[in-house]
């Protein structure tokens, strides 16, 4: 966690473990669910203390300000003092979140999996329009 160490974008997502590998930190800043200071950039990108980097994780985005650099992947305890998400990320993920649980209790759900059985029959009926 030095700040006079030059931290590529990508470099910086996966050690504040945002993703897996540096690989999936570069695909997602390339492909545009990572954005710095409100903008697209390239993963080579140096990171500066202070920025705010946007990022989408799964159905939720986080908005994060840079606390402190690090080029190393180390625990997640560290790795979270890396950055600070902003309060109104937060507050947009929790209603998010509440958004989707309402949702989802407006479906109805099957009281039990399918078995092998109920799959087949399943397949078959799913099949049987698309012949004719």
């Amino acid at each position: 966690m030095n700040d006079t160490v030059k931290v590529r974008l990508d470099k910086w997502l996966w050690a504040a473990r945002f993703f897996k590998t540096r690989t999936l930190a570069k695909d997602a800043i390339e492909g545009g669910k990572a954005h710095y200071n409100g903008q697209r950039s390239k993963p080579g990108k140096l990171v500066e203390v202070g920025a705010t980097i946007k990022v989408r994780q799964g159905w939720f985005d986080k908005v994060v300000i840079v606390r402190s650099l690090s080029d190393k992947r180390q625990t997640a305890s560290i790795a979270q003092t890396l950055y600070e998400e902003t309060p109104e990320s937060i507050a947009s993920r929790e209603q998010q979140l509440q958004e989707r649980k309402a949702l989802a209790a407006t479906r109805p759900m099957p009281l039990k999996r399918p078995n092998k059985r109920d799959r087949r029959m399943i397949h078959r009926f799913k099949n049987q329009n698309s012949d004719t």
